[in-house]
C-alpha cells in the first residue's frame, strides 16, 4: 500500500482503475463517461489511464454514458461512470433500466444542486432524486472512504445474491476538490478481494433478448425478485466489510455509523461531510453534561430501517438534518427517519446547506438549542447558513 496525496475525485478514479484492472483476466474494463462539473477531474484521470484490457468511452451525454456502461457490464466487463446534479437526471432513463435489468455496475456522483437557477455546490436531493431507482446509495465522508467504498461497491454489487448498480456519493468540492492523504491499495490486494466479474445473463454466442415486453404477473416477479435482493444487501454487506478488513487491515462503517449514543437523550442524524461537523457540537454538548449523540447515515438505500430503530429506541428528541429538499414535503432523510421511531419522541427536520452554504458548529448548535427547547416537532424548517 502507498500514501498520496490526492481529492476525492482522484480516489474515486484510482479505485476504478484498481477495480477495472482486477478483471483483466476476464472481460476487462469499459466506462461510459461524460464531463460535468465537479466530477470531471474523476473521469479525467480514468480517461488518463491505458487498461490492459478495455477502453473509457467518451460520448455526448450522460444518458448515453449510461447505456454504454450497461453494454459494457452485459458482455461481462467492469464498469464505471460518474456524474452530478442535472447530469444524473438526464440519465435517469438509463439508471432506471441499469437496476432492472440487474447489471452490477458503479457510479460515482458528486453531489451537485439541481437548477435552474445554476448552482454548482452541493446538496443531496440530485442522487435521492434516484432514490427509488433500484441502485444500492452509499454517502461517504472522507476521500478514503470513497476509495474504499468505490472498491467494495464492486465486490457487493456482482454478488450472485445481490447483482444490483452501487451509487457512491461524495460532496460536491466539500470533498470533490479537497486533498488528503489516502491509503491506495496494491494491485494485488485488489485482485484478491475483487474476483473476475461472472455474470449470470451476460451475452455470448447465443441469441438472447434483453428488455423485452413485461407482462403484469412477469413484472410482478421482477419486482419481488428485485426487492428480495435490495433485503438480503445488509447481510451481503457485512460479509464484504469482514473480507475487506481481512485482506486490506481496515474496516468500513456500517450502514449507520454512531456517535456517543450510549446513553444519548437526543440523537442528531446527518449524511456525507456534516457529520464532522455534528460530532464537534456533540463534544461540546457532553462537556455541558448534556446526554447528546450522533448517527451519520451511510448507506440511504436500502434503508437501514431496523438498525435505525435499535439506535434511536432510547432517544427523546431527534434532529434530522437534510442537505435536500423535497418540495411539498420537506427534507428527504426525515421523511424516512420517522417511520423508524417511537411515536412518543419529536422529530423536528432541518434542511440546512441548501445550495452548498457551509455548515459550521454555530448552526448545528442553534439547531441543538432550537430542539432542547420543543416539546413537539412542527413543520420542517429551512436553516439558512449563507
Amino acid at each position: 500500500m502507498s500514501m498520496e496525496l490526492m481529492s476525492a475525485n482522484h480516489a474515486a478514479a484510482t479505485a476504478t482503475i484498481l477495480a477495472g484492472e482486477a478483471n483483466r483476466n476476464a472481460r476487462g474494463f469499459g466506462g461510459g463517461v461524460y464531463p460535468i462539473t465537479p466530477q470531471t477531474e474523476c473521469i479525467e484521470k480514468l480517461c488518463g489511464h491505458e487498461f490492459t484490457k478495455g477502453e473509457v468511452v467518451r460520448v455526448e451525454s450522460e444518458h448515453s454514458a449510461m447505456a454504454v456502461c450497461m453494454g459494457f457490464v452485459l458482455s461481462g466487463a467492469r464498469s464505471f461512470t460518474a456524474s452530478a446534479s442535472n447530469g444524473l437526471a438526464c440519465m435517469a432513463e438509463n439508471v432506471f433500466n441499469a437496476a432492472l435489468y440487474r447489471l452490477p455496475m458503479v457510479m460515482m456522483a458528486a453531489n451537485r444542486t439541481l437548477g435552474p437557477p445554476w448552482n454548482i455546490w452541493v446538496d443531496h436531493g440530485d442522487a435521492l432524486l434516484l432514490r427509488d431507482s433500484g441502485w444500492i446509495q452509499f454517502y461517504c465522508e472522507d476521500n478514503q472512504e470513497v476509495l474504499d467504498t468505490t472498491l467494495l461497491a464492486y465486490r457487493l454489487s456482482e454478488d450472485h445474491r445481490i447483482l444490483l448498480p452501487v451509487l457512491v456519493n461524495q460532496d460536491a468540492f466539500v470533498l470533490s476538490h479537497t486533498m488528503m492523504q489516502t491509503d491506495i491499495p496494491d494491485q494485488e490486494l485488489v485482485d484478491a478481494f475483487l474476483p473476475d466479474l461472472d455474470l449470470p445473463h451476460r451475452i455470448s454466442d447465443v441469441p438472447v433478448t434483453i428488455g423485452g415486453l413485461d407482462f403484469p404477473h412477469e413484472t410482478e416477479v421482477h419486482r419481488r425478485q428485485h426487492a428480495e435482493a435490495m433485503d438480503r444487501v445488509p447481510e451481503v454487506l457485512a460479509e464484504c466489510e469482514d473480507e475487506f478488513e481481512k485482506i486490506f487491515g481496515r474496516r468500513l462503517p456500517g450502514p449507520i455509523v454512531p456517535y456517543r449514543m450510549e446513553d444519548a437523550e437526543m440523537c442528531i442524524i446527518s449524511m456525507g461531510t456534516t457529520a464532522s461537523t455534528v460530532r464537534e457540537v456533540v463534544d461540546r454538548e457532553r462537556e455541558q453534561g448534556r446526554r447528546v449523540g450522533a448517527l451519520r447515515l451511510r448507506m440511504f438505500r436500502p434503508f437501514p430501517l431496523q438498525p435505525m430503530r435499535e439506535a434511536l429506541a432510547a432517544c427523546k428528541k431527534i434532529a434530522v438534518l437534510d442537505r435536500n429538499i423535497s418540495l411539498g414535503l420537506g427534507g428527504i432523510a426525515w421523511s424516512e427517519v420517522t417511520a423508524t421511531v417511537p411515536g412518543e419522541a419529536v422529530v423536528q427536520d432541518y434542511m440546512i446547506g441548501l445550495g452548498g452554504g457551509d455548515i459550521r458548529p454555530v448552526h448545528i448548535q442553534e439547531i441543538v438549542n432550537d430542539l432542547w427547547a420543543r416539546e413537539c416537532a412542527e413543520s420542517p424548517k429551512i436553516v439558512e447558513v449563507a
